[in-house]
């Protein structure tokens, strides 16, 4: 009798953690494929990578997913963490979305950078995140990149860089514009020592970031189906009055026409990093 009443008890336990799965299933964690239309559970997705186990889809990653996803455990030492926000412009509600922003994404600036190891190549590593203004440049973020080149350059370290951007920083005005000219500078010095810079376009990455140092990668890589470009289609196709091939601003495309040297899924996206490493080392 007694066995009888302990295995009761463990049933009801069984059922009731079965129910609040089921329960904690139902309440935001599920995510929609957008272009499957498959619903998928979202510790699955993250668990594939936030890659869509049905069609493939690479799903945005924040800096810290990715960096997770790629660094070797323990090894990610973070540099530039005290570069945040200024306001030089003195634009009207700025600073508060900021900081609004720091306290949703709990990051400080819209890219993350750090010294850390690739199956076991160190490296600079960069990594923008579309949750913070889109991964739009300032300041903050430009000094940030450019630090992240010179600690390469000093180190002699390769770097590499994981872009995602809506481009410049429209609340800074032109001294957003001026990243793309400090970052190209910097990696010309990173150039001219004879160092290895591995650019990679995740989606989407446009405006002054490509045209800037997302686009003078020695390699440059991008990931699946990624939106590549400057501007929008229509605004193009109203400057240039010419009708534009389907999918010009995909990462396919622009393989396609030599922009970018190889699309790279992101479960091979360590081992082929730390190959090109090992290869540059080598030489």
């Amino acid at each position: 009798m007694v066995i009888d009443k302990v295995k009761k008890v463990n049933c009801e336990e069984k059922e009731t953690k079965r129910n609040k799965k089921a329960a904690d299933m139902m309440i935001g964690k599920w995510v929609k494929c957008d272009r499957c239309k498959e619903i998928i559970y979202k510790e699955d997705l993250h668990q594939n990578l936030s890659v869509c186990p049905n069609c493939g889809k690479h799903f945005r990653l924040s800096a810290r997913r990715r960096i997770k996803q790629l660094v070797d455990e323990g090894t990610f030492e973070e540099i530039g963490k005290d570069i945040i926000t200024e306001d030089p412009l003195e634009f009207k509600g700025y600073l508060k979305k900021v900081e609004l922003l720091k306290e949703k994404t709990k990051i400080e600036e819209a890219v993350k950078c750090g010294i850390c190891e690739i199956e076991g190549e160190k490296l600079v590593l960069g990594v923008m995140d579309g949750n913070f203004l889109m991964g739009s440049m300032g300041s903050a973020v430009g000094e940030r990149i450019t630090l992240a080149i010179e600690t390469a350059i000093k180190k002699r370290l390769p770097l590499v860089l994981f872009c995602v951007s809506g481009g410049a920083r429209m609340q800074e005005g032109i001294i957003s514009l001026m990243q793309m000219a400090k970052t190209s500078s910097a990696l010309a010095k990173l150039n001219k020592e004879g160092l290895l810079y591995i650019s990679v376009f995740t989606d989407p990455t446009t405006g002054g970031v490509t045209a800037s140092f997302a686009s003078l990668g020695d390699i440059i890589l991008a990931e699946p189906n990624a939106l590549i470009g400057f501007a929008g289609p229509r605004v193009i196709e109203q400057t240039i009055k010419q009708k534009l091939p389907e999918g010009f601003q995909s990462s396919e495309f622009l393989l396609e026409h030599g922009f970018i040297d190889k699309i790279v899924e992101r479960k091979d996206m360590r081992e082929t990093i730390a190959n090109l490493i090992r290869l540059h080392n080598q030489n």
